[in-house]
């Protein structure tokens, strides 16, 4: 039993120690922000538009894009599932509206 207390105690300081870190962490990323923050606001408004832009473009480039034929191939198949379920509603709906015809 004692040896659980002692343990919880020696936690206890250890977390102190990380929080202190923490914070002093905390504090470092907030002083950067504003920075960064003090800088963009000097820049005019065009300058932020180009920076945007150049940044769309580089994002551009990460994506992967699929090819002319997998293009097509996923067309077509979508358009078949569309096609396929608008029928099997259109029965479904056919056949309930003959039940209820029949019961009324």
């Amino acid at each position: 039993m004692a040896q659980v207390v002692k343990n919880n105690n020696e936690y206890k300081y250890k977390l102190d120690e990380v929080t202190k870190k923490n914070k002093k962490v905390e504090k470092v990323k907030t002083e950067k922000k504003k920075k960064v923050v003090k800088e963009d606001n000097n820049k005019t408004l065009w300058d932020r538009f180009m920076i945007f832009c150049h940044g769309v473009k580089d994002e551009f480039k990460k994506v992967h894009w699929t090819s002319k034929e997998k293009l097509i191939k996923y067309s077509i198949s979508t358009i078949c599932f569309v096609l396929f379920l608008s029928v099997f509603f259109y029965l479904i709906n056919i056949i309930f509206a003959a039940i209820q015809a029949l019961f009324a």
